[in-house]
């Protein structure tokens, strides 16, 4: 009873304030700042829910007591519950972030609440329809998040996101209607039970049609060619917010549906998820370095970085799904931290952007390094020479990259650079702080993040 209560307080908290400010002008300061208030409440209810399904294990409830598979479910597992809480968390950085720095549309504070109910609602979903539904409600969030701001580069990059994820969202669509037609349920659990005994070649169409739409989302090649302009096109709390919190999407899409669901068919595609994998990070470094610009770089890194949690999910296995979710978690928070800091100067800001570089290539004290590591892990016990190699020239590639930014931005800037030599408001230098503080602190006492990922990846091989 306790979980169901806060099931329902997160979900219909964040529909209610959504619903009410999209009447307010949110570039009033108190508009800003109430959202912030509630995404944080609601966060805070995420947590204490992670907090519950950890000491209690899956937890479940069906709206209006119907029952399953006619009223909505709502599922809150390991799995779950983590990307929620570090979707969460990304948006309010970035909102927070935005809401210091003056919000200029009116709409930005309900429309970044109605993505944080997608993504909730999302995660939280025991129910293949209702888990599109909610997808819906974050990207049409999404494409409102990419015009924000209403210059000619953010509506060009509103019209190519709108454009291509729709393209993602139909065909997702026509993979639950896919699933529905052979098991007879768009319960995820029931389905998972029932797929099993539908002959391969149907299923391994539906798992081609759902990995295809979620790797647009994710951004992974070759299903890259939309992010760049999309994240170097928009502002950069919308960047923050579509790398760290969006693009989880990708993720747990696959974990969720791959792993848990579809796991017979995902065993047969993973020498492809091998090879798309690498091709991901290697072209993503290879791209990052030929540019100049931070925010040109942090998005062909964010198309790199993707590589990674695809090899691990191939890997399979309590060891790579582990892999993949720790990766994903850190990733996360390494893009929200780099695009917040891009455009910022100031010595604060110079070292919270030192922790995102140590971060992306996996150094030490950054929680990157217990990523790698994680990954690094993986490719041993399960034998990939592939994924050990590619953990060492990535980290190294990714520092090349990384640092040549650094090294523009923060100590010989050339002429002609968008980010000015004046210092920036302490006020949003003190947010990025905070995020790499969050992401040293990982990585000093990395026992939360294990323990996270590894109950995580229990969900998907038969744990609780």
């Amino acid at each position: 009873m306790e979980a169901d209560l806060v099931l329902v307080f997160l979900i219909g908290l964040v529909w209610f304030a959504a619903v009410l400010l999209a009447v307010a002008d949110g570039r009033r300061a108190w508009v800003g700042w109430l959202s912030v208030a509630v995404l944080s409440v609601s966060l805070g209810a995420v947590f204490y829910l992670a907090y519950l399904v950890f000491r209690d294990g899956t937890l479940q409830m069906v709206s209006g007591s119907w029952a399953p598979g006619v009223g909505i479910v709502l599922r809150a597992d390991a799995l779950g519950v983590t990307f929620a809480a570090i979707s969460g968390t990304a948006i309010l950085a970035a909102l927070v972030y935005e809401v210091l720095r003056g919000i200029t549309a009116r709409v930005f504070p309900s429309v970044t609440l109605f993505l944080a109910l997608g993504l909730f609602g999302l995660f939280l979903t025991g129910d293949a329809f209702n888990f599109y539904v909610f997808f819906e409600i974050a990207m049409i969030a999404s494409y409102v998040l990419v015009g924000y701001g209403g210059g000619p580069r953010q509506t060009r990059a509103a019209f190519i996101f709108a454009t291509v994820n729709l393209l993602g969202s139909v065909m997702f669509l026509i993979a639950v209607a896919a699933l529905y037609n052979l098991t007879g349920t768009l319960q995820m659990s029931a389905i998972s039970e029932r797929i099993e005994e539908q002959a391969l070649v149907p299923s391994v169409l539906t798992a081609v049609v759902i990995f295809v739409a979620f790797g647009v989302k994710l951004g992974l090649f070759p299903f890259h060619f939309w992010l760049p302009a999309v994240y170097t096109g928009v502002r950069p709390a919308v960047a923050a917010m579509l790398s760290g919190a969006l693009a989880n999407i990708g993720s747990y899409g696959i974990l969720r549906f791959g792993g848990e669901i579809l796991p017979r068919e995902l065993e047969t595609g993973s020498t492809a998820l091998i090879v798309l994998g690498t091709a991901s990070i290697i072209y993503g470094a290879a791209q990052a370095i030929s540019r100049r610009r931070s925010s040109e770089v942090i998005a062909y890194s964010a198309i790199g970085q993707v590589g990674y949690v695809m090899i691990a999910i191939a890997i399979g296995g309590p060891v790579g799904y582990a892999a993949a979710v720790l990766y994903s978690i850190v990733n996360a928070l390494n893009k929200v931290l780099l695009f917040l800091c891009c455009g910022l100067r100031g010595w604060l800001a110079g070292f919270a952007f030192v922790i995102g570089v140590f971060s992306v290539a996996g150094l030490p004290p950054a929680a990157g390094f217990v990523g790698k590591a994680a990954l690094f892990e993986a490719g041993i016990v399960e034998g990939s020479a592939v994924l050990v190699a590619l953990v060492f020239l990535g980290g190294a590639l990714s520092f090349v990259y990384m640092f040549q930014i650094y090294q523009r931005n923060y100590w010989v800037m050339p002429a002609g650079e968008e980010v000015s030599s004046k210092p920036s408001p302490v006020r949003l230098r003190v947010v990025a702080v905070a995020l790499a503080v969050l992401i040293v602190a990982l990585g000093l006492w990395p026992e939360l993040l294990l323990g996270v990922s590894q109950g995580a990846a229990s969900v998907l091989v038969g744990g609780r």
